[in-house]
């Protein structure tokens, strides 16, 4: 099954946020794309939490149209498809993203526009700075008008309180949290604060450089991999890092294209090829996940078998002696 998460009917005086599940099935052949069935594990990814980062909500289309198609023939992709559900948002920050197209002077706004604390006349908090995770430490900017505002509190937005909601009660089944951001090729895993270290950052490192390998055969883009402090800057309150922090064990932030000659605007041209690519790094992370969870699953169901089949010998053979 693929969810599209959309957030809709969202400005700046709503204090909730409608999320919305469509599901696509193949009808041609009369089945559904994810078999239903027990003990299915779930990829998140979002796109579009900062709104002046337009390629990321493409992405996001084109990921979900990229294994729809596949779907159809790919038998790899067909057992991911049985195993796990994928919830794609598209649009994280929808009232932002409207904003920035109005006209070229709100090109690069970057932040929501929910009203800013009382006596500020300045609108908007950066969402990847507003969820609990290490919240308000370093990376931000307590000034209301500033770029990296982080709120009046943790998880004070509609937008990080619906993805704390939502991915918060499916978290036991998620295996990786993938947020879509621009610009820089990087590849960013947890944590953003400098002291914190995920438990698992060796595997993190490790996936993520096959990843940007996997980027790499595209279009022979370079990115890089590390941690933020480590490649980019420090920075609290992520929504990554708070994946990480529920123990989902994959969360990766992707900063696509370009390097920094076009930032935020970068040209039609580039659209596609800066997609595919990431599409690559992006699968990469997804198959490593499903077949960690699933290989695991089945050698585990396995090993009981062999394990029953031994004692069962084992008993015929002392009776029978």
């Amino acid at each position: 099954m693929v969810a599209i998460l959309n957030t809709v009917e969202l400005c700046s005086t709503t204090t909730f946020l409608h999320i919305y599940r469509v599901w696509y099935s193949k009808q041609s052949q009369r089945n559904t794309i994810g078999v239903p069935g027990p003990n299915k594990k779930i990829i998140w990814m979002d796109c579009g939490i900062h709104a002046r980062e337009w390629i990321a909500p493409a992405f996001c289309q084109y990921f979900v149209k990229t294994i729809l198609e596949k779907s159809k023939t790919d038998t790899k992709m067909q057992k991911m498809m049985k195993d796990m559900d994928f919830y794609v948002t598209t649009v994280l920050n929808v009232d932002g993203y409207m904003h920035t197209w109005h006209n070229q002077l709100t090109r690069l706004w970057r932040k929501n526009r929910s009203p800013g604390p009382a006596g500020c006349s300045c609108l908007g908090t950066d969402l990847n700075r507003n969820f609990y995770s290490n919240w308000g430490t370093v990376g931000v900017n307590f000034s209301c008008c500033s770029q990296t505002f982080p709120g009046k509190s943790p998880v004070s937005e509609p937008e990080a309180q619906a993805v704390t909601q939502f991915v918060g009660n499916i978290s036991k089944d998620v295996l990786a949290f993938l947020t879509i951001h621009s610009y820089g090729q990087l590849l960013l895993i947890p944590y953003g604060h400098p002291q914190v270290i995920a438990p698992n950052q060796d595997e993190l490192m490790e996936v993520g450089l096959a990843a940007a390998e996997a980027i790499k055969k595209v279009h022979g883009m370079d990115y890089k991999v590390g941690t933020s402090p480590t490649i980019l800057y420090a920075n609290s309150g992520s929504s990554r890092d708070w994946a990480r922090l529920q123990g989902i064990p994959y969360c990766f932030t992707f900063e696509l294209r370009d390097d920094g000659t076009h930032g935020f605007e970068l040209p039609p041209d580039q659209i596609r090829p800066a997609v595919e690519e990431a599409y690559s790094g992006a699968l990469h992370i997804i198959t490593h996940a499903h077949d960690k969870a699933f290989n695991r699953a089945t050698a585990a169901g396995a090993a009981t078998l062999w394990a029953t089949v031994l004692k069962t010998s084992r008993c015929w053979i002392i009776t029978t002696c």
